[in-house]
C-alpha cells in the first residue's frame, strides 16, 4: 500500500503481478506498434523528406523508444531482476519520454515559424533551424536520462526517493519543472498561432468584403484543432507533473500509477494526431501496404500548420 512506484528497482525477491504494470506494459506496446509503423512509413518514403516530417519522424521515434521502454521495464522488473539493468531501463524512459515532449516542442515551434515567416519558411534556414532544434532536443533528453545512471538516484538513500523510485525527489523536480516550462512556450505559441490565423481571416474578409462561411469554418477547425492538441498534451502530462512535485513517497503508489499512465497515453495518441491525420502519409500507408494507389485518388500537399 504505501510505497511509491518503483521502476525496475525493486529486490532480487519474488514479485507478485501487479495489475497496474500490466497496464503500463500493454500501453508500452500499443505505442510501440503505433509510432513504429510511422517511424517505417517516413522512411520508406522519400516524399517524406522535409523538415515538417523529419519532426514527426523524432516525435515518432520518441515515443517507439518510450513505447520499448515501458515493455523492457516490465521485464527487468518480474522477468530479469538486475539493479545496474534497471537504473539503465530507468534512463531510457526518462530520456525517451522527454525527447517526445521537446519533439512536441520542436513541432510548436515550426508551426509558428511556417505561419510567421511564411515567405522564407521554404528555405534552407528552415532546415538547419529544424536540425539544430532536433540536436538541442534531443541532446537535452539524452543528458536528463543520464542524470540516474550517473548516481542521480536513491538506491543507497530511501530518504531522497521521490514518487517515483529510484529517482530522488530533486530529479523529479527537475522534470516536472522542465514539463511546466515546455507547456507554457506551448501554451505561447499555439495562442499567437491563434492570433495570425483569425488575422489571416480577417485580412480575407476585408479584400473580399465580408468572411465567407467556408473561412469561418475553417478558421474556427484550426482554432478548435489547436485547441484540442494542447488540450490533449496537458490533460496527459499536467496530472503527473504536479503530483511529482506535491507527492509523498509514502503515498500510495496507485496514485502515481493512476497519473503515470494518462501520460504514456499521449504517446499513444501522438501518432493519430500529428501523422496518420496527414493526407501524404495516408497516401503513403496505402502504397506500402496496398501497392495499389489509384493516381486518380486527389492527395493535397498540406503545410506544416495542418499536421
Amino acid at each position: 500500500g504505501n510505497a511509491s512506484l518503483e521502476l525496475s528497482s525493486r529486490p532480487s525477491a519474488p514479485a507478485a503481478l501487479n495489475p497496474w504494470d500490466v497496464m503500463l506494459c500493454v500501453s508500452g506496446t500499443a505505442i510501440a506498434c503505433e509510432n513504429a509503423l510511422v517511424v517505417a512509413i517516413i522512411c520508406y518514403s522519400p516524399t517524406l523528406r522535409t523538415p515538417m516530417f523529419v519532426l514527426v519522424g523524432s516525435l515518432a521515434t520518441a515515443d517507439l523508444l518510450a513505447g520499448l521502454g515501458l515493455i523492457l521495464n516490465f521485464v527487468f522488473q518480474y522477468v530479469i531482476r538486475s539493479e545496474t539493468v534497471s537504473l539503465l531501463t530507468v534512463g531510457f524512459l526518462v530520456a525517451s519520454f522527454a525527447a517526445s515532449v521537446s519533439s512536441l516542442l520542436a513541432i510548436t515551434v515550426d508551426r509558428y515559424l511556417s505561419l510567421y515567416n511564411a515567405l522564407t519558411y521554404y528555405s534552407e534556414r528552415t532546415v538547419l533551424c529544424v536540425h539544430t532544434m532536433l540536436a538541442g532536443a534531443w541532446g537535452v533528453s539524452l543528458c536528463l536520462g543520464l542524470l540516474p545512471v550517473l548516481g542521480w538516484n536513491c538506491l543507497h538513500d530511501r530518504a531522497a526517493c521521490s514518487v517515483v523510485r529510484p529517482l530522488t525527489k530533486s530529479n523529479v523536480t527537475l522534470l516536472s519543472a522542465s514539463f511546466f516550462l515546455v507547456f507554457l512556450i506551448m501554451l505561447h505559441l499555439y495562442i499567437e498561432i491563434c492570433k495570425i490565423v483569425c488575422r489571416h481571416a480577417h485580412q480575407i474578409a476585408l479584400q473580399q468584403h465580408f468572411l465567407t462561411a467556408s473561412h469561418y469554418v475553417a478558421t474556427k477547425k484550426g482554432v478548435s484543432t489547436l485547441a484540442i492538441i494542447l488540450g490533449t498534451f496537458g490533460a496527459s502530462w499536467l496530472p503527473f507533473a504536479i503530483y511529482c512535485v506535491v507527492g509523498d513517497p509514502n503515498y500510495p503508489s496507485v496514485y502515481t500509477y493512476a497519473t503515470l499512465l494518462p501520460a504514456t497515453y499521449n504517446s499513444m495518441i501522438n501518432p493519430i494526431i500529428y501523422a496518420y491525420r496527414n493526407q501524404e502519409i495516408q497516401r503513403s500507408m496505402w502504397v506500402l501496404f496496398c501497392g495499389c494507389f489509384q493516381a486518380k485518388v486527389s492527395f493535397c500537399s498540406r503545410s506544416p500548420s495542418d499536421v
